[in-house]
């Protein structure tokens, strides 16, 4: 069932699921507002919940309006893309063979095979970034391991969509948004640390930012660098959990 609320001139697209809790969304590039609810919520009870909340869905919708995104890719010939934070020039070349990419000064030599589309160069540039990102992971986790004293079961490198990492401390494992293979890599070692942080302290409490401040002091400073840095034209939906 769905239904939507009028807020002002804000309007609320609401889905009633079989879930527990309410989860409130912002999503980008133009701050458009969602609410998930419980079947057993009614729609006035809806409204009053996020007229309580109005003021956190202006300040989502304003924060994703105004970071800068990556224009959508062609991939094309001298088209920017980012490795580890650094610039380099798409040079696509067709030829019958394995698809590949390889780096080569300031360039990003893409081989694909004759009269691909779009969406076929995207898949291979999103498998090669997914590699690069699954190379770097090994001795970055194995340190914090060992300076933590924590096991991380395992790790997965998958496209997301809303964040750039998350943890599950009952499993043990984390997930890593493959996009941080284009960002400098001293954002993806903080981003690993957050990640093995939960698995001391699961909640974002004073426990875990002191743990944060004990193991990497400028973990602030790199987390300011991923939301100043230009992002993924879809990334960075805003959500709001509450029972």
């Amino acid at each position: 069932m769905k239904a939507q609320l009028q807020l002002g001139n804000v309007a609320v697209d609401v889905v009633w699921k079989d879930i527990r809790n309410v989860h409130l969304s912002v999503h980008p590039p133009t701050g458009r507002v969602t609410i998930s609810a419980p079947t057993r919520l009614s729609l006035d009870a809806l409204r009053v919940f996020a007229i309580s909340k109005f003021g956190w869905i202006r300040r989502q919708a304003e924060k994703l309006v105004e970071q800068e995104r990556e224009a959508p890719r062609e991939y094309l010939n001298r088209e920017s893309h980012y490795v580890w934070g650094r610039r380099y020039l798409l040079k696509v070349i067709e030829a019958n063979s394995v698809p590949s990419v390889v780096l080569s000064h300031n360039r990003m030599m893409m081989q694909v095979r004759p009269e691909r589309d779009q969406a076929s160069r995207q898949e291979v540039l999103d498998a090669w970034y997914r590699e690069q990102l699954k190379a770097a992971l090994p001795a970055l986790v194995a340190k914090w391991q060992r300076l933590l004293g924590v096991q991380v079961e395992r790790c997965f490198v998958q496209r997301m969509k809303t964040k750039w990492g998350s943890c599950n401390p009952r499993a043990r494992t984390i997930r890593l948004n493959t996009e941080l293979a284009k960002k400098p890599r001293e954002c993806l070692d903080y981003i690993v640390l957050h990640e093995m942080v939960h698995l001391l302290e699961p909640t974002h409490c004073a426990n875990f930012v002191k743990l944060m401040d004990q193991f990497m002091p400028k973990w602030q400073h790199y987390r300011d660098i991923l939301n100043r840095l230009p992002v993924r034209y879809e990334f960075g939906v805003r959500r709001l959990d509450a029972s």
